[in-house]
Order: structure tokens, then sequence, then C-alpha cells
């Protein structure tokens, strides 16, 4: 049985149809993220590695096919919906070394020093008690091993993010402030709360940088537009606020207008800034 105590971000994922329904596309975008991810963590073949937070499993499958049959890869996360769709894509795929665990990275045992690495690409950012999951995850990995993750770096720096919820605001108003810290996208832009957490939590030896990217949505700026009015915070605010057609069209229109800066041609490309955090669950 799946251990979740953490019931809000249960409840959410446990019902995130949106993310399954959007995969393609967002495995498109992310792509380029994706790639980072795995040139940092310098996987090598024959080794095992969790990851985090792997939603309908883009992630874990690329970096089973990085370590190769000689290693595995467990992806972990707490959305049952997303995990059937990365069991299907990855046996359709033929990719025998890879398993996936609905599993709470907060309170799972994932074994004591079972892995090599530990990454996630935007996977731990929602934590309910983030330093109970992390000192969780830290008896996962192996004496000598690294942990590797990608969050946003903060909403002003990453349009993607911050174009969809201007234009909602623009139409309905700003909704009720909340804490920038809470669980969400933007939970862990603060690079000095991270490397605390972390600290807290047991690890050493951390190192954050931030990075940019290119977000790589499919389609013409008038598709993004809509991807991006339909999941994120535009449609929060959308919900939130009582909008309805009419203004989500009004919201659709303004985001297209300014993510036109990020088009050339049908081609569009959203610059996005991101933290690198890499630790150590031992000292030197």
């Amino acid at each position: 049985m799946p251990d979740t105590p953490d019931t809000d971000q249960s409840e959410y994922w446990r019902s995130a149809q949106q993310w399954v329904d959007q995969q393609e596309t967002l495995d498109a975008m992310m792509q380029p993220v994706l790639e980072r991810l795995l040139t940092e963590a310098a996987l090598a073949p024959g080794v095992r590695v969790l990851d985090i937070g792997c939603g309908t499993g883009a992630s874990t499958m690329a970096a089973a096919q990085v370590v190769g049959p000689e290693g595995h890869v467990t992806g972990a996360d707490i959305s049952g919906i997303m995990l059937d769709l990365a069991r299907n894509r990855t046996r359709s795929a033929g990719i025998a070394n890879a398993r996936f665990l609905e599993s709470d990275a907060q309170t799972y045992d994932f074994g004591d020093a079972a892995y090599d690495t530990i990454m996630s690409r935007f996977g731990v950012m929602f934590f309910g008690d983030p330093v109970a999951a992390f000192a969780n995850i830290r008896k996962a990995l192996k004496p000598g091993g690294t942990m590797v993750f990608l969050a946003w770096a903060g909403l002003s720096a990453n349009p993607w993010f911050a174009i969809p919820r201007q234009a909602a605001i623009d139409v309905l108003g700003a909704p009720e402030p909340s804490d920038p810290r809470a669980p969400g996208p933007m939970a862990f832009q603060e690079q000095d709360y991270v490397a605390g957490i972390l600290r807290d939590a047991g690890w050493h030896n951390v190192s954050i940088e931030e990075i940019g990217v290119e977000l790589t949505p499919p389609g013409t700026v008038a598709d993004v537009a809509g991807f991006a009015t339909h999941l994120g915070p535009a449609s929060r605010i959308i919900d939130d606020l009582g909008g309805n057609d009419a203004d989500t069209q009004k919201v659709k229109a303004l985001v297209a207008t300014r993510l036109a800066d990020f088009s050339s041609g049908d081609v569009v490309r959203v610059p996005a800034r991101l933290n690198l955090i890499r630790a150590s669950g031992t000292g030197a």
C-alpha cells in the first residue's frame, strides 16, 4: 500500500488528470530541462538511481536508458494516475530496468543506502515538511553518492509563469497573497532557504547555482497561449476568482500577445531560470 500522509498534496496529485492529458506537450516543453538534469547528474552505466517526483515517467525512462541494462532506476511519485501512465509508457518502450513506486517521499522506506544517485526534475518543491522529506530521502543514498535536482528560480525570472499569472490578474484582479514558501512550483526559489533545509536534513556539500535554459513548448503562439492559460497560475486564478469562458478567452489573448516576444515564426522558445542544487549524503 502507498504511504501518503501528506493529505493535501496526495489529494491534488491523485486527481491530476490534466497532467496526464498534457503529457506529450509537457515532455516536449521540458526536454531541455531534462537534458540539463541528466548532464548534471552524470549518470554512468550500471548505477542505481532514485527519481523523486517522476510524474508520467519521462525522466525515469531517460535515466534508465543512460544507466543501461546493468543499472536500474526507480521513479517515485505521490500520484497514482500519473504513475499508471508512466508504467504504460515504459512497457511500450521496452524498458526493463525501471520501476515506479506510488509513495510519499517524506515517509516511504526506499531502503538504506540503496541508490548511487538521487535526482529530481521539479519534483521536490511540494513537500509539506521538506526537512523530514530530505532527511528520509538521504537514508536511501549510498555513501559517496550525490543528489541533484532542479527547481524554479522564482516567478519574476520565469515568464512561463509570470505572463499567464499577470494576464489573469489584468482580467480578474489579484488573488489573495500566499506564502511564497508554501508547497508549490516556486517554493524553492530562495537559495539560502533551500540550503538551510538540506543542512537541517543532514545533507553535506550543498551547492546551489542559478542556470538558464529555454523551454520548448510545441505549437504556434496561439497553441502555447492556450496551454499556458489552462495549466498553471492563470487557471488557478480563473478558478479561484470565478472567471467564466469569456474571461478565459481574454486571458488567453493577453498571454498570446505577450508570448509573441518569444516567438519566431511558428516556434516559441521561452527563457527560464532554474536553481540547480547538488548535495551529498556524507561529509567530505
